[in-house]
């Protein structure tokens, strides 16, 4: 869905939150296989059995790239990403876990780079079907600057 804002239409505090995705063996193959990420980890339950999380754990850079993906649900043709900080796996998350991402304003700042344009910092996180964060980090885009938007 197109929600167009420029950077002057956001609210610090303002949240949404995604729908959910269950994590299935499937992720965890064939993430496994466009990473080259095969640790037993991931890949071997026997190894895992006796470890402190009881099973298998998915990858944290396969939790970061659903968790992201489901937040493109809204898209803003005034706006890109530019990158994210301060990422943190918080909780592992395992086959059958469902998790869903909360977004909310966080900061605003001026883009010296772009005057026509400033810095909006959403804080990310991923949580699991408990409302356990698994994942935090702060998503940065930089936003157009115009009239506000009716």
């Amino acid at each position: 869905m197109d929600r167009p804002r420029h950077f002057e239409d956001y609210e610090i505090g303002e949240t949404r939150e995604t729908s959910g995705r269950t994590i299935t063996e499937t992720d965890f193959v064939v993430h496994a296989g466009h990473t080259g990420d095969f640790f037993p980890h991931h890949m071997d339950a026997e190894f895992m059995a006796g470890s402190e999380f009881g099973g298998r754990i998915a990858h944290g850079t396969m939790v970061f790239a659903i968790g992201i993906g489901l937040t493109a649900s809204e898209i803003n043709p005034f706006a890109f990403s530019y990158g994210y900080d301060r990422l943190r796996f918080v909780r592992p998350v395992m086959i059958g876990d469902t998790i869903r991402t909360r977004l909310t304003t966080v900061r605003k700042e001026d883009d010296t780079k772009r005057p026509g344009s400033g810095r909006l910092i959403e804080n990310v996180e991923v949580l699991n079907q408990r409302g356990d964060v698994v994942l935090a980090c702060e998503h940065i885009h930089i936003v157009e600057r115009g009239s506000a938007t009716e």
